[in-house]
């Protein structure tokens, strides 16, 4: 990170994407209000549709990366709703008829695919014989290999400029995993097997083992990057496509979004404070240990607390997507041209209210080891907490 930078006082500023779709222009907006605020990514960290985003942020020198965001998500979003959003678009108005054009558009893209992408198997997996290639999904993500190995240089990524991880889940063992540039040579199977979401997609094979979306077990690599104790200053940006917090159903349609925002949110928030909790323990510790005499830091009992204590501060800076009214349970499926443009302003607009408050940039300072902000919540007034 280039010291001139305002987020400059942090060791290592984190990206962190959550899983979501056609939702994930929300994050390509993000970035592009970071970066023209001069903030940089030292490490990008991405589950599913995220980690496509990540993929293609760290597969590209700084200037070209929102050139090439913009340029798959033109490319995904190129005549997804077969030009009935803008017909109807014109001849109605109001919430309903814009949740008309949307199953318009997600209904398309069931039928065709999404350019780029993925394409309906034919014949379909139910007229398949059970083993044969294309048995376990309804779409073929073959067009997504092609669209990374065009839009994202692996061995920029590989080069370890930047940090960069993905996360899947083996469907042998259902554990989860990791995809990390220090420890692996990525490639575009590690980014497709994070988003391999099942029955949609099949199983993406890497190294003998076949894996799925790590949706499927969390959706954000929050946990994965704050377990890494790196000891370093850090400045996360936690964009997430789907809020912990919603409305009570009135109607079964309202009950399958609020189903899949729960599913699929991750108990970020929750995850979240137990991390803040635990490093004001650790804070307290470096403190005390500080002030101990050298034969009690030589005990054993002191060794293992000194090995468990984490001398770094954080920032977490939390934006969240909010679903417009009209916005049903196909949203994640739902590429229309119109709504993608929609997702990205909305990021490009909610971080750049977010980084109008200096303190996001500020380290904490003292015993307050974590402070956490959340400055598009829909509520009376912003949310920090320290």
């Amino acid at each position: 990170m280039h010291m001139t930078s305002p987020a400059a006082r942090f060791e290592s500023v984190a990206l962190l994407l959550q899983g979501g779709g056609a939702l994930g222009a929300y994050q390509a907006g993000v970035y592009q209000a970071l970066q023209e605020a001069g903030v940089e990514p030292s490490w990008v960290a991405g589950i599913s549709i995220g980690a496509i985003n990540s993929a293609i942020i760290a597969g590209n020198p700084r200037e070209r990366r929102v050139a090439k965001l913009r340029e798959f998500w033109e490319l995904v979003s190129d005549a997804g709703d077969g030009g009935w959003s803008g017909y109807w678009a014109g001849l109605l108005s109001g919430d309903q008829a814009r949740s008309w054009t949307n199953q318009l558009a997600s209904g398309a893209i069931m039928m065709r695919g999404v350019p780029g992408f993925f394409t309906p198997r034919l014949p379909p997996p139910y007229l398949q014989p059970p083993g044969a290639e294309g048995a376990t999904s309804w779409y073929d993500t073959k067009p997504l290999r092609a669209t990374l190995e065009r839009l994202v240089d692996f061995d920029r990524i590989n080069s370890k400029a930047q940090r960069f991880s993905v996360g899947a889940v083996n469907v042998r063992t259902g554990n989860f995993a990791y995809f990390d540039n220090t420890t692996h040579k990525i490639g575009p199977e590690h980014i497709m097997a994070s988003g391999a979401l099942p029955p949609a997609f099949e199983a993406v094979e890497i190294e003998g083992e076949h894996y799925w979306d790590g949706g499927l077990v969390s959706n954000t690599p929050l946990d994965w990057v704050l377990s890494a104790r790196t000891d370093l200053d850090t400045l996360v940006f936690q964009i997430d496509l789907w809020s912990a917090r919603g409305e009570l159903p009135r109607d079964l349609s309202e009950v399958a979004v609020r189903m899949k925002e729960v599913q699929f949110s991750s108990r970020t928030r929750a995850a979240t404070d137990a991390f803040r909790k635990l490093q004001k323990l650790r804070a307290t510790f470096n403190e005390l240990l500080a002030k101990m005499p050298e034969e009690l830091k030589a005990t054993p009992q002191a060794r293992i607390l000194a090995e468990a204590s984490d001398p770094a501060v954080y920032n977490i800076v939390q934006l969240v997507y909010r679903s417009a009214t009209y916005e049903g349970q196909s949203k994640d499926y739902e590429f229309s041209r119109r709504t993608m443009e929609e997702h990205w302003l909305a990021g490009h607009r909610d971080a750049t209210v977010t980084l109008s408050h200096p303190e996001v940039l500020t380290p904490p300072k003292g015993s307050h080891a974590v402070r956490v902000f959340d400055f598009v919540t829909p509520t009376p007034h912003a949310t920090r907490k320290d």
